[in-house]
């Protein structure tokens, strides 16, 4: 019987003495390394920080205390010890425990992320509101080293020195983010790791100085007081000791008991603290160790290789985007590359090595990326943005104002768009048609398959203003090759005509609809399929076309609703008074989706092909 039997309930870890920290540490890191292989999941991020998660848990009062989660992916140790451990059976699964925090999973989970550089804001507000209500408990925030790009980090920051309560952030430094860290602030954490030695020379010196008989004490005072000369000659900036937060640290993020005697005397200063924790992403399992981007985010895997089980047979769509980028750079030397922090998860890496000079990653740091290209298009280049969707919602403002209003030629290639999957409500891709067509002066194309998609990005260069590509995560559809019609500005693609039903589909949503398309036909019934193509602007000479020859309309798409597609269409028909017409729209309801396979996600949110098929004989 190990250890970690006896962690079932809150709090269980409390009745281990630190003799048994390390095993216990080390039973945590096998069932992680055990589970994840199963389940998929992130697994370099969790592996290093689990005894920094022990050490918060042996130091605070859950749930009183309160923990909140940057991104909210290395909080697994986190369910551990707050007895989730049998959550890890179906974690991310459909109907499964969530891999990122919940609170309506837990009480211990006070707050949901998913996205990066929110938890400092969060905490702050928090802890003001513990202060309004004269309660006592503490209040921490665990934030990467790679969440420290994001501006709303600094934004927090900011106001975080105005607290006159205990807010402690725990700075976990391992480097990284989902690739390596780049910019300012990475050099500037990089000279406080070697900085370290000014911790080191200054207890020396105030010892070696009160040796000295008579006159060492006063001197020693003296030195004292102007340690912050000292410190901002040794360590250059004192970044955040300039913003009035007390900083501690580097300390060693594997060192339980040193966490654990840190972390207690910041939060009895009763003021905002920043606790530098030096991790080692991947820790304890050779393979994520040597390549944590790999393991970042991991579907089942073996664990005496480090391989995972399922292996890709077809190009992703990623994929595809990124060879075409190398094709078109060779003949367009205008064209750069910008990513925030994913140059491999939008397939740019292969760019980036070609075109180094004219690849651009910015670190978390989305709002930066917009309008950083907006800057690179007004003087003549040709960017590329690539992004997840549910990333770059995060940069609407500097879209709209930034590129949008002065009409700039920046291309938006729109990553992850649809239902992504297993990492749940904060990473499905399903607001940005909502969010980017309502902008004056956009275009947006929502390729069918590989073929359109590199077609697609041809056009998107040689056109002359802002315009977005959005697809969906993971196989590049390879149906439909012999149907692709030039893509002409505004216009979708008959694929086949029919009457009485139209099916109208958008994206990745075409594949579902010629499925549809097909059972429909061998039931006798002709039925006009549509590739949607151009998402605005609406090709409205196909919408009038397709009302004088059928009576229902069909719209399909993997977005929701509200701002979407398939209400675009209703309200066109709507505003010409054609009433003769019965219209469906196919889209999410108005919800957040959870995680599960997109499979099983579309089967239901009744958008699959079983679902439309009901519909459509519904109305039929």
């Amino acid at each position: 019987m190990g250890l970690l039997d006896n962690i079932n309930e809150l709090n269980d870890i409390k009745q281990y003495d630190s003799e048994q920290w390390e095993p216990l540490a080390s039973e945590i890191r096998e069932f992680l390394i055990d589970h994840v292989s199963k389940t998929g999941g992130h697994l370099a991020s969790n592996l290093g920080c689990v005894e920094l998660t022990m050490a918060l848990h042996l130091v605070l009062n859950l749930p009183d205390d309160k923990i909140i989660w940057d991104v909210g992916h290395q909080s697994y140790t986190h369910k551990i010890l707050t007895g989730r451990k049998d959550g890890f059976d179906n974690l991310r699964q459909f109907g499964g425990m969530s891999g990122f925090p919940k609170r309506a999973e837990s009480e211990t989970d006070v707050f949901d992320t998913g996205h990066s550089s929110t938890s400092i804001s969060a905490a702050i507000g928090m802890a003001k509101a513990k202060e309004l209500k004269g309660e006592k408990s503490a209040i921490v925030a665990v934030i990467g080293d790679g969440s420290f790009t994001g501006g709303l980090t600094y934004e927090a920051l900011n106001n975080l020195g105005r607290l006159k309560s205990s807010c402690m952030i725990v700075l976990n430094d391992n480097d990284m983010s989902i690739d390596e860290n780049v910019g300012g602030m990475s050099n500037y954490l990089n000279k406080i790791r070697v900085g370290q030695a000014y911790n080191e020379v200054k207890s020396g010196v105030e010892k070696g100085l009160l040796g000295i008989p008579g006159i060492g004490e006063p001197i020693a005072k003296f030195v004292k007081r102007g340690k912050d000369s000292i410190k901002g000659l040794l360590v250059p900036g004192m970044f955040f000791e300039d913003l009035d937060i007390t900083y501690i640290g580097p300390i060693d993020g594997h060192d339980i008991g040193q966490l654990v005697d840190t972390f207690t005397a910041a939060l009895k200063l009763k003021r905002p603290v920043v606790v530098h924790v030096k991790t080692i992403k991947g820790k304890g399992y050779r393979y994520a160790e040597k390549y944590p981007k790999y393991f970042h985010g991991i579907k089942p895997f073996d664990i005496e290789t480090g391989k995972v089980l399922e292996k890709q047979t077809k190009m992703t769509n990623t994929g595809v985007f990124g060879r075409k980028m190398l094709a078109l750079a060779e003949d367009h030397p205008e064209i750069v590359a910008i990513t925030a922090a994913m140059a491999s998860g939008t397939g740019l890496d292969k760019f980036a090595n070609a075109y180094p000079k004219r690849f651009y990653d910015v670190g978390i740091a989305e709002q930066h990326a917009v309008t950083f290209a907006a800057g690179l298009a007004s003087e003549g280049l040709i960017p590329v943005v690539a992004v997840y969707s549910s990333f770059l919602q995060r940069a609407y403002d500097q879209i709209l104002h930034d590129v949008c209003l002065q009409k700039l030629h920046v291309i938006f290639a729109i990553d992850r768009s649809g239902i992504v999957g297993e990492d749940g409500a904060t990473h499905q891709g399903i607001f940005d048609t909502a969010y980017l067509s309502g902008i004056p002066n956009m275009t947006i194309i929502a390729p069918k398959n590989r073929y359109e998609l590199t077609k697609s990005l041809e056009f998107a260069v040689n056109y002359d203003g802002p315009i977005a590509l959005k697809y969906s995560r993971g196989d590049a559809y390879y149906g439909l090759k012999e149907k692709l019609a030039p893509i002409e500005y505004g216009k979708s693609e008959m694929l086949f005509e029919g009457s009485h039903v139209a099916l109208i589909a958008v994206g990745n949503m075409v594949e579902e609809a010629y499925e549809v398309y097909e059972t429909l036909k061998e039931e006798g019934n002709e039925i006009t399929l549509v590739n949607a193509r151009f998402i605005k602007p609406l090709d409205t000479d196909m919408l009038m076309e397709l009302a004088t020859h059928h009576d229902i309309i069909v719209t399909l798409e993997e977005h929701v609703y509200q701002g979407g597609y398939g209400q675009a269409v209703s309200a066109f028909y709507a505003n010409k008074g054609i009433s003769h017409l019965k219209i469906k729209n196919i889209a999410i309801d108005d919800m957040f989706v959870e995680h599960g396979s997109v499979s099983e996600l579309r089967s239901m949110l009744g958008i699959d092909k079983n679902g439309v098929l009901d519909a459509i004989r519904r109305m039929m």
